[in-house]
């Protein structure tokens, strides 16, 4: 029966949520504990929340929707986690030994506190938000797509979404990041179990890997490599390298990190996250599969679950359709949730124009939780935009970070507090203007990577031009 997919569904979301209201027990939720879990996760919860950037909706159906529509240029997914990964180990440590000594609580506290200056916090603030909301929209795009079809079009995608919103902003609400982590343990047990099954049972369904491959080859011969859609050797390297130098540059990612009990936890998880990235190749081998078995997609997001309702039974896509609500609340709740703490930790606060208590920033936290969720909402249901698009836009926007960060931890007297902030205006105007322009690839690379790079030439001539005590020295010794 097509009720048992939609019972199982919305199992899950109750699960998430009792997950959520058990991880708050006993724990006064302080604006400390509720955004970085009072500083107390070990090894375990800071790999989870790390890596449940790579297993998030865009994972689930924008990898497979892309190697569905795209090809060739999907495996720069399988690159840019191990680039980012391998950077981990070297500017995690440090920015965690900052955070602690200032008993920051978000991204923007790292800018305002290093350069002294609240305005450049709320630069950062306003961007972060600005791209969280492509991100958070990619996650409720996919959410709305699963409930739809795991429920055979019983609940359409508006009301899908709508549902997804309400739970998500409800579960940030209540638990904070605690709930986050805990709802990442059941996350990632239960997608890297549905990615395996999902990944081996379609090819051998048409098949097998050699067979798949050799018959995509010959309906679409140049399909499986790159230069596809313009997207060559210069647009792989360009975006492997903005999306890798840009993964930890992501609000609710760098504020993970401030989770840590200590800064070993990341060099652990440097060495093995890599690894976790080949879980991917199977749900490229699902993407590929659904070319053979459900061919002439419109939406390529949908490729994954089209596939799996050809060939499974009903209660496996009520599985399927359970694991990708996980990987969508883990992120999304993150997402929504440093959103709400930049608003008002690092907006609001500025701004007030009066003291302000943790008490009220806290509150101010959780309305904007659900401002930003209804703003989601919206563009939402007003956009058809692929799910990697709209990951790739938010990317261009966040790794406009990266240069000040980089040099702000190993180069301090490099960086200026008018080169930091010229440095991130001009990458971020480049970015609006070529998305206002619709243009994504110039010259065969990537535009936020062209942004990116005068954005670091900005950074280091106005700093030259402009030497002053913009870098707020501190007392820990920040490199190694």
């Amino acid at each position: 029966m097509h009720n048992a997919a939609i019972v199982v569904i919305f199992v899950t979301i109750l699960i998430a949520l009792v997950l959520g209201l058990m991880a708050q027990r006993r724990k006064k939720l302080d604006l400390e504990q509720w955004a970085v879990g009072g500083r107390g996760f070990g090894i375990l919860f800071v790999f989870l929340l790390l890596a449940g950037e790579i297993y998030t909706t865009f994972t689930f159906l924008g990898g497979s929707g892309w190697a569905y529509g795209t090809g060739g240029p999907a495996v720069y997914i399988l690159a840019y986690g191990a680039v980012a990964y391998m950077l981990s180990y070297f500017i995690l440590p440090p920015i965690w030994r900052y955070a602690k000594e200032h008993k920051l609580i978000s991204q923007p506290d790292y800018f305002n506190k290093r350069f002294n200056s609240r305005w450049m916090g709320i630069l950062v603030s306003v961007v972060g938000v600005v791209a969280i909301i492509p991100y958070l929209q990619s996650q409720m795009t996919g959410l709305g797509l699963i409930v739809k079809v795991a429920s055979y079009g019983h609940i359409n995608e508006v009301t899908g979404i709508a549902i997804a919103m309400v739970v998500l902003a409800l579960y940030v609400t209540i638990s904070g990041v605690h709930g986050s982590a805990w709802t990442a343990v059941l996350k990632d047990i239960t997608i890297l179990l549905v990615v395996l099954i999902v990944g081996i049972a379609l090819p051998i369904h048409v098949g097998g890997l050699h067979d798949m491959f050799q018959k995509i080859n010959a309906a679409k011969p140049g399909f499986l490599t790159l230069g596809a859609h313009g997207m060559g050797l210069p647009w792989f390297i360009s975006t492997v390298a903005l999306t890798g130098l840009g993964f930890y540059m992501w609000p609710h990612s760098f504020s993970a990190v401030y989770t840590a009990k200590n800064e070993k936890v990341f060099r652990r998880n440097a060495i093995f996250l890599p690894l976790y990235q080949l879980i991917l190749l199977f749900v490229f081998f699902a993407g590929f599969a659904a070319i053979l078995i459900v061919p002439g997609l419109s939406n390529t997001n949908l490729a994954l679950l089209a596939a799996v309702q050809k060939v499974f039974p009903d209660w496996f896509v009520g599985v399927i359709g359970g694991a990708g609500v996980l990987t969508a609340i883990v992120p999304g709740s993150l997402m929504l949730m440093s959103a709400g703490t930049l608003i008002a930790e690092n907006i609001y606060r500025p701004l007030a124009g009066r003291p302000v208590s943790d008490r009220q920033v806290q509150m101010v936290a959780r309305v904007m939780v659900w401002v930003v969720a209804a703003v989601t909402f919206y563009f939402s249901i007003h956009s058809n935009a692929t799910i990697v698009a709209l990951l790739l836009m938010g990317y261009n926007f966040v790794t406009q970070f990266f240069p000040t960060v980089v040099l702000s931890l190993f180069a301090r007297k490099s960086v200026s507090k008018v080169g930091a902030t010229a440095g991130i205006l001009v990458g971020v105007i480049m970015v609006v203007y070529f998305t206002m322009a619709k243009i994504s690839i110039l010259w065969g690379i990537n535009t936020g990577f062209l942004a990116l790079v005068v954005n670091c030439v900005v950074v280091v001539v106005v700093s030259a031009l402009t030497r002053d005590s913009g870098v707020r020295e501190g007392t820990t010794a920040l490199p190694g």
